[in-house]
């Protein structure tokens, strides 16, 4: 059977966790390491050579292991190692991982409470729960190995990652977003970045929950996307841009046909009528590379009643903007900024790197006759993902786009568990849009939601 890696390698660490589980922790991240010892090095590669590959391929994941710890048990018995049933169930789960799944990634993978996962070095995995960076007690045997589950995972949905492409962008079966960056760019070792989403999806009800916003922005929210006004949702890495898109995209009418434009498809859209589209990269030659823009450009053929691009990035801003000014009302899309005034700066500046002839004037009309809202989402310093302001884009006066704060929090106070507490402010003021909400016969209701908050 093929084992990713160099067999000459496989000499440091067997279990894939370096000490065990703390008890709090959930069991399935509870692979813990089997001690190490040369008798044991010289245990696995016995195994490995003894695997008939087709007969593995036939078997599930709890089948493969039942049948490699029968084999260790036996070679230990012969071999007359002193290795607990425990340990040999850790080593036979370990090497199950290996040959199976994403080898000690797959602990965490399955472990609910794990948000990110960050591969720094063989010995150095952190994870992030509720929002807090921790180091994990996961490790890899070596540089080589962290590479064989990076091949593994770009292999499995037709991507390459090597030495003449060592970065790629790409996603697990069930969705979460990965990171890969090797040497020579990733100085100390290969580089894995797993960003994971909840397998219960959140909506705009279960973000007020866990704190993100209260009842009264959850409404103004979703009366903002059934009333289909286009919205950009703004902030940093991390702090929840995709999962409060998706909440919003839930209030979407399923009679409505959406196009989604991903760079690596990671969205949730749970209406029926959806089609997912996702960039490609170019060949080995250099060609058959399909971008953001080109697919936007193909979403309008397709009679999209809303474009939904995952996150604009490039000179695709300008498509963007085009598709909301051409009957495509109710999009959305995110993109990485500090502040809503700083998303409109982005976009401006992702036009001009596609569009150096076009006139600056030009381009801020697009932005203020295109956009409605803009969200403006940020990870605190508790953990806690919070919507900090909603902005709607008023109009252009003179030759600058003028906004205003519909919803912004303000910090009051930490309290004794360090968690962060504020409150909404709520200018008062008729939104620009007002017409919109007539229309869709959502006008009291946004008022009545702005009393709320």
């Amino acid at each position: 059977m093929k084992i990713f890696g160099r067999r000459d390698s496989l000499t440091v660490v067997h279990g894939g966790i370096a000490e065990p589980t703390p008890p709090s922790r959930p069991a399935a991240a509870s692979v813990a390491a089997v001690t190490i010892m040369p008798q044991i090095d010289s245990l696995r590669e016995r195994v490995l050579k003894q695997i008939d590959p087709t007969i593995a391929a036939e078997l599930s994941a709890a089948g493969l292991q039942r049948q490699l710890e029968q084999m260790i048990h036996e070679m230990a018995n012969e071999d007359r190692l002193e290795l607990s049933a425990r340990e040999q169930a850790r080593l036979a789960e370990t090497i199950a991982y290996d040959m199976t799944g994403y080898g000690p990634l797959e602990p965490l993978l399955r472990d609910d409470t794990v948000s990110d996962i960050m591969v720094n070095a063989p010995d150095c995995v952190y994870v992030e729960r509720r929002g807090k960076l921790e180091r994990s007690n996961v490790c890899f045997r070596d540089g080589d190995h962290i590479a064989s589950i990076a091949y593994k995972i770009a292999a499995r949905i037709g991507r390459r990652v090597d030495e003449s492409s060592p970065m790629v962008d790409a996603r697990l079966q069930d969705g979460s977003r990965v990171n890969i960056i090797l040497p020579p760019l990733a100085i100390d070792s290969p580089c894995i970045s797993i960003r994971k989403f909840a397998r219960k999806r959140l909506d705009l009800d279960g973000m007020v929950v866990n704190g993100t916003m209260t009842t009264g922005v959850a409404r103004l929210l979703g009366i903002a996307a059934r009333a289909r006004l286009n919205v950009l949702i703004s902030g940093g890495t991390g702090s929840g841009k995709t999962t409060t898109l998706n909440a919003m995209s839930h209030l979407i009418d399923p009679s409505e046909r959406i196009v989604s434009i991903e760079d690596a498809a990671e969205l949730q859209l749970q209406q029926p009528h959806v089609v997912r589209l996702e960039t490609r990269p170019a060949s080995l030659e250099g060609t058959g590379e399909v971008t953001q823009r080109d697919l936007l450009r193909n979403g309008l053929r397709m009679r999209p009643d809303r474009i939904i691009v995952g996150e604009v990035r490039g000179a695709e801003a300008f498509d963007m903007l085009q598709a909301m000014n051409t009957g495509h009302d109710g999009s959305f899309s995110t993109i990485h900024a500090n502040s809503t005034r700083d998303a409109l700066t982005r976009v401006e500046n992702m036009v001009q790197m596609g569009h150096f002839n076009l006139p600056l004037g030009a381009i801020r009309t697009q932005i203020a006759s295109a956009l409605d809202l803009i969200v403006q989402v940020q990870r605190m310093r508790d953990g806690v993902r919070r919507i900090t302001q909603v902005t709607e884009v008023c109009g252009l006066e003179g030759e600058v786009i003028t906004t205003n704060d519909i919803v912004a929090f303000e910090f009051e106070r930490e309290d004794a568990q360090g968690r962060l507490h504020g409150r909404y402010t709520v200018p008062q003021g008729r939104p620009s849009f007002m017409e919109r909400l007539e229309y869709y016969s959502l006008d009291r209701a946004w008022m009545a939601a702005t009393q709320e908050i």
